[in-house]
């Protein structure tokens, strides 16, 4: 079992940078690999960005590609999103999940936290 607990959300000017935490806790968490998603109003659950414990390989989805970045603290059991540049279509609740590989589709990951706002004003 793995719990997911995301902070770090609020409201941000076009422009503006938010940092995202995820801190996850359980026995095998190193086993996991852990992506952000975000899903706005109306829309399905989209994939942004996924990292592997094991090797910090990463995927990055187009849309964030050169303004997100994310990381990982393994003695903390955290992942971290750093957002730049944002844009007011990032307004989203962003979840972090743990999967066993690294997929687009949100259906494949196993645990999820129950996410935190990100609101960009234009």
């Amino acid at each position: 079992q793995v719990q997911l607990v995301e902070s770090g959300g609020g409201l941000v000017q076009a422009g503006g940078s938010l940092r995202l935490s995820c801190a996850a806790s359980g026995r095998t968490v190193s086993r996991y690999a852990m992506a952000w998603f975000r899903q706005a109003p109306g829309k399905e659950r989209e994939f942004v960005v996924g990292i592997r414990w094991t090797d910090g390989i990463t995927h990055y989805a187009d849309s964030v590609k050169g303004r997100f970045t994310v990381s990982r603290d393994t003695a903390k059991n955290t992942v971290y999103l750093q957002m730049n540049s944002l844009k007011p279509e990032d307004t989203a609740v962003y979840y972090c999940g743990a999967g066993l590989a690294i997929t687009s589709s949100p259906h494949l990951w196993d645990y999820w936290g129950r996410g935190t706002q990100v609101t960009v004003s234009s």
